[in-house]
């Protein structure tokens, strides 16, 4: 006799139901706008990852750190005050300060170390992690900011 366990279907969270259609939409204009040369296709990709670094960092008193092109989709979404302070309220009951800087290699293991648990923060936060070489290159000087750095919800640095 064969048993077979039958396992749930794995479901990813989708960066898009976090943002009202028009907020995603206006978003993704503006990093296309910020950097010429981006096509929709990329900026919506870089949106998608910017909201997924955003929420991994409300699970987490670790540092995390986006990539350069993660981090132009979350000035994007800073330069859109309301619905950004509307998104932080909502789902890390509190705003997510962005304090640029090179994050301490001792603090964060380097830039390496970082971007790694970054990446896996983002997927124990339900997201799919769209690696490649656009998005999150590999060995990159995560450097722009990290949420360690941007008052962590559970402990963080504050400056």
């Amino acid at each position: 006799m064969t048993t077979t366990l039958e396992h749930p279907p794995i479901h990813r969270t989708e960066p898009r139901a976090f943002l009202p259609r028009e907020v995603w939409q206006g978003l993704t204009a503006d990093v296309i706008r910020a950097h010429p040369g981006t096509s929709r296709v990329l900026a919506e990709r870089i949106i998608g990852q910017t909201v997924a670094f955003l929420i991994a960092g409300t699970t987490t008193d670790e540092p995390l750190s986006p990539s350069e092109q993660v981090d132009w989709g979350w000035h994007a979404f800073l330069l859109r005050t309301q619905a950004y302070s509307e998104f932080c309220q909502q789902h890390a009951g509190r705003f997510l300060h962005h304090h640029p800087g090179v994050p301490d290699a001792a603090e964060t293991g380097g830039p390496e170390a970082i971007r790694n648990r970054t990446l896996m923060a983002v997927g124990a936060a339900g997201f799919d992690v769209d690696v490649d070489e656009d998005l999150w290159p590999a060995a990159a000087e995560c450097s722009q900011c990290h949420q360690g750095c941007t008052d962590s919800p559970v402990g963080g640095k504050k400056q």
